[in-house]
Formats: structure tokens, C-alpha cells, sequence
């Protein structure tokens, strides 16, 4: 199983995305964020031994973070993504459309990650900390999608990718004392 979700995300990554949709449209994104969600979710299978929420709400996450990442730097290669044909959100929906996309995007990651941490079961204090991050984050991306800007969409990348490390961290180390504590 964990064999079978590591080569979907190679083909994703390889065949669907690169080769088939990259230059055809925007949307080519999100079939490379099912890519980049691979990694967590064969890592949940590997743990589980089997598919289960856990482990879609954290790819989930990742996906959906995807958008954050790869758009707001396609504000800052808008031209040359025009140049060389590559569709890209700005170009092809405009710039408001594309931070909206932005900053909802990152809260439905945000929400995914939230449930996930829920459903691991991790003890109050690090749910607790999980959750003030989750909110700072929620907070900023609303913001973000009232005061559009690159600037403001670069800073919520910065701290949406902080946010996934700490998160991912946290889940770990959390994860790890709730084994060596019932051990």
C-alpha cells in the first residue's frame, strides 16, 4: 500500500502534472499538490496500515497549502510565466481572483490540519499550541484576502509554510511522548 502511494505521487508529479497539464492550465497546481501530498499521506499509510482520515486530512493540508506556495510566487514571475507559456493564476483569472485563491486556500489547509491534530489525539498542551498558531494564521489570511496585495500574499506564504513546519513538528513530538508515555 505504502508502495502504491509513493508511485502515485511519482506519476502524478511526472506524467500528470509536468508533462500533461503544466502548460496547459492554472489548474495544472492542483494535480501537483496531490503530488506533494503523497509524501505524508504513504508516510500515514506506512505508520497505519491503512488509509484512514488521519491521513487524508494531512495530505489534505498539504494540498490545499500548495496553492499558497506555487501562486504567490507566480505573482513574482508573472511576465516570464507569459513568456513561456505557462498559465498561471494572475495571468489567466487576474490578480484579485488569485489572492482570494490564496487566502482561502490556506484556511481550508489550516482546517484540515486542525481536525487531523484533533483526531491524533495529542495531549491539551500541544493541541492548545497547534490551535493559538491555527488562529494567528486564520486571522492573517482574512486579512489578506481584504487587503489584497503581493506583499501581504508573500507574507502569508512565509508564515503559512512556518506554520506547516511548527505544526508537523509538534504533531511529532506530540505523537512521540504519547508513545514513550504509554510504553
Amino acid at each position: 500500500l505504502y508502495g502504491l502511494v509513493v508511485f502515485a505521487g511519482v506519476f502524478f508529479d511526472t506524467v500528470v502534472y509536468t508533462v500533461w497539464l503544466k502548460r496547459r492550465t492554472p489548474w495544472s497546481i492542483v494535480w501537483g499538490g496531490i503530488a506533494g501530498a503523497m509524501p505524508v499521506l504513504a508516510g500515514r499509510v506506512l505508520a497505519a496500515g491503512q488509509f484512514d482520515l488521519i491521513g487524508l486530512l494531512l495530505a489534505m493540508s498539504v494540498l490545499f497549502w500548495i496553492p499558497t506556495h506555487i501562486i504567490t510566487f507566480s505573482f513574482r514571475q508573472a511576465e516570464d510565466y507569459k513568456r513561456a507559456g505557462v498559465p498561471v493564476f494572475p495571468n489567466c483569472y487576474g490578480e484579485r481572483t488569485a489572492h482570494l485563491i490564496i487566502s482561502i486556500s490556506t484556511v481550508i489547509a489550516v482546517l484540515c490540519l486542525v481536525i487531523a491534530t484533533m483526531l491524533i489525539g495529542l495531549d491539551w498542551g500541544y493541541l492548545r499550541a497547534i490551535l493559538s498558531l491555527s488562529i494567528l494564521l486564520i486571522i492573517f489570511a482574512v486579512a489578506s484576502m481584504l487587503r489584497r496585495s503581493d506583499k501581504f500574499s508573500f507574507a502569508l506564504f512565509k508564515m503559512a509554510s512556518f506554520y506547516m513546519l511548527v505544526t508537523m513538528v509538534v504533531i511529532i513530538v506530540g505523537m512521540w511522548s504519547n508513545l514513550t508515555i504509554t510504553t
